[in-house]
């Protein structure tokens, strides 16, 4: 029997300020001389009884307050590919959002230098591989995003792609067109959070106006047959966050959740962790838990760990090199 927190894994969904773990928070709420809105890990960690997505944003964008310097978002990027060393990745796609951040007075190379020495450096401890993804706050207006693309372009060979989180009701992708078209004709990769708490019509406009290579998230696309028929016809990468999506009441409890289905209906889904500091499991969790409450089959598993080397944005030899040690591990544990 397959180990699911060890096979062979890329994270493509993984916001790297939602692995910041109270015990760091308070670290670097003491270094920097920051006062935690909640007195102790203890009250903190009860705060994490979410309700909806904005819930959970007002948490989390409250524990940013303590990341200040370059060296506090080094050390919360080592952290995280500290973990998952021993939990089978060996590429991640980590996600950022610099708006949380010079709202708050950072200048753009403190947390990208941050990050970036972050990820060199586990890659030479750990030798998992990365790449980094800027997000715009949909709550944010267009215009702020268009600007923090214009702040992003002098650093633009660090960062492959850009994104969309934040608050997903009322926030459709079409207000985001223009940003998206620049974003691509810079030469930015595109991906957008669409069908969490949205509708499936949100998974279409990110398709079709903001012409996503993946979708994040997605789960909410079993509710459209078209939708389905399209996502598996053109084989469009989602990247389902299980943990996230019951911390977050997407739906009632593991047992429930789509992936499943999603795998039975061909499409080409991911398991990730989302901000796993604040849902319970980081991505070996994820497939380890999701794999008892939904009966998956190791020949399941197998499929959405190669679903993610293919959905990465690693170059070809690179994905062969890993999907080869995909293959060399299942074999090994059929033996």
């Amino acid at each position: 029997m397959l180990d699911s927190r060890a096979l062979p894994k890329a994270e493509l969904h993984l916001h790297i300020e939602g692995t910041l773990e109270p015990e760091m928070l308070f670290t670097l709420a003491e270094r920097n001389g920051v006062k935690p809105k909640y007195p102790t890990i203890e009250a903190l960690r009860k705060a994490y009884d979410f309700t909806d997505l904005q819930s959970f944003l007002d948490v989390y964008y409250e524990g940013m307050r303590v990341l200040r310097t370059t060296e506090d978002f080094r050390d919360l990027t080592i952290a995280y590919f500290e973990r998952v060393s021993t939990q089978g990745v060996r590429h991640a796609e980590l996600f950022f959002d610099p708006q949380a951040h010079l709202d708050r007075g950072l200048g753009f190379e403190t947390f990208l230098d941050g990050i970036w020495e972050g990820a060199r450096e586990a890659e030479r401890r750990f030798g998992i591989t990365s790449h980094l993804i800027m997000c715009f706050l949909r709550d944010l207006s267009a215009q702020s995003a268009m600007a923090t693309l214009d702040a992003a372009l002098p650093y633009r060979e660090r960062i492959v792609g850009v994104g969309l989180d934040s608050a997903e009701v009322g926030n459709p992708p079409t207000k985001f067109a223009t940003v998206f078209d620049r974003a691509r004709a810079e030469g930015f990769l595109t991906v957008a959070h669409a069908g969490e708490e949205g509708p499936p019509e949100f998974i279409w406009e990110a398709l079709d106006v903001l012409h996503v290579a993946r979708v994040d998230h997605g789960v909410r696309c079993i509710e459209d047959q078209q939708l389905v028929d399209r996502l598996r016809r053109q084989r469009v990468p989602l990247t389902v966050c299980p943990l996230s999506n019951v911390r977050l009441r997407v739906v009632p409890d593991l047992a429930h959740h789509p992936l499943k289905r999603m795998l039975d209906l061909g499409l080409v889904a991911t398991i990730n962790s989302d901000d796993p500091a604040y849902f319970g499991g980081y991505v070996g969790d994820n497939f380890f838990q999701t794999a008892a409450a939904l009966k998956l089959s190791d020949e399941e598993l197998v499929t959405v760990a190669r679903n993610s080397f293919e959905a990465s944005f690693i170059d070809d030899v690179s994905k062969r090199r890993y999907l080869k040690e995909l293959e060399s591990a299942t074999d090994a544990a059929r033996a």
